[in-house]
């Protein structure tokens, strides 16, 4: 017995899972097509780590008489942040090439959900970032500029930075939708070198008592860079630095706002359909 077209209309739309494998499978294998963000994404934070290594030597190398790590890790550190960053930010951006050729308007079509496509790019995004922390990791282990007598630090830093990095990921969603393909990567990369500033990626621990300090505290990079900084102030006796609760909620909260922006914008992009 076949069921008549007003029947069928009255039937409820099948609802996709919220994480569609087989999208998940074809976005990972365009990523892993893209040889040039590949090799920019591992080439360029391991060559900056190397290239500032080699500028710290003798008593500069020293984060004090009871630290576990040297100052080559603390940069080590830094490096991975941006690497991570930049390769999550750029995977996620890259949305804005898809809206250009039409794909976000066909998906549209599809019973997929917004959530999920964000879903989908935020993970293959993050595969990028946790690559470009490891490169990272194993050039500064190598090359000997990193220098860490316990291996806590190394996968807590590790850890911190792929999971952080998810930040990221929604970020560059949020703006390869909000802004023109042939813009979305000239505006990222100067406005994402402005705030691994603000981060204090390119320099020491950031002076929270001044205007500098306290703007930074504010931006979006700076509780991913105390997190992941925080493991290297473990000392020979056992102890930390305090750990601020203000780090998380910092990424938390440009997160949620950033995932939130992403599933805006796809919406509103693939309404026009």
């Amino acid at each position: 017995m076949t069921s008549s077209p007003a029947e069928l209309d009255r039937r409820p739309a099948t609802r996709s899972p919220l994480l569609n494998p087989t999208i998940l499978r074809i976005e990972m294998r365009r990523l892993m097509r893209n040889r040039r963000t590949l090799v920019f994404t591992f080439v360029f934070p391991a060559v900056m780590l190397v290239f500032i290594g080699s500028q710290i030597t003798g008593s500069d190398d020293s984060m004090g008489p009871h630290a576990v790590a040297n100052v080559g890790a603390y940069v080590m550190a830094s490096m991975a942040v941006y690497g991570a960053v930049m390769a999550t930010t750029s995977a996620g951006a890259s949305v804005s090439i898809e809206r250009a050729a039409g794909w976000s308007r066909q998906l549209r079509l599809t019973p997929m959900r917004p959530l999920s496509h964000v879903l989908v790019k935020m993970l293959v995004a993050v595969v990028l970032g946790a690559a470009a922390c490891l490169v990272t990791f194993v050039v500064g282990r190598v090359s000997g500029t990193a220098h860490i007598a316990s291996m806590a630090p190394w996968w807590q830093m590790a850890l911190v930075i792929v999971v952080g990095s998810l930040t990221f990921a929604a970020f560059g969603l949020f703006m390869g939708y909000l802004l023109p393909s042939e813009n979305a990567m000239q505006f990222l990369g100067p406005l994402l070198a402005i705030l691994a500033i603000f981060g204090g990626l390119f320099s020491g621990p950031l002076p929270t008592d001044s205007l500098y300090g306290r703007i930074a505290q504010f931006t979006p990079i700076y509780g991913l860079s105390q997190m992941a900084h925080w493991p290297l102030t473990l000392t020979t006796e056992g102890t930390h630095d305090a750990f601020e609760p203000g780090w998380i909620a910092n990424l938390v909260v440009w997160g949620v706002l950033f995932a939130l922006g992403a599933v805006w914008r796809f919406r509103r992009d693939t309404q026009r359909v």
